[in-house]
């Protein structure tokens, strides 16, 4: 259970963030080396990203792996 809450959580928290910093699909799949079907999949649940994927989705995005895994205090970035 824990586990879907945290992917639900990062695939919330994925597309939240990319949004805010006006970045598509396919410029955050280039700029980690994965397809833009990749980032969609994942941003729809059907697919997870491995570790490596969510450490430089981080990094390119600017925000902490907690902040996408929802192991953070905060409810939204933008709040």
């Amino acid at each position: 259970i824990r586990h879907n809450k945290i992917m639900n959580k990062f695939k919330e928290r994925l597309r939240e963030s990319r949004k805010q910093e006006g970045i598509t699909q396919k410029v955050l799949a280039q700029s980690i080396g994965r397809t833009e079907d990749c980032i969609h999949d994942w941003e729809n649940g059907r697919s997870e990203p491995s570790i490596d994927d969510i450490i430089a989705i981080a990094q390119f995005l600017k925000v902490s792996t907690d902040f996408l895994l929802g192991n953070d205090n905060s409810d939204d970035l933008f709040a």
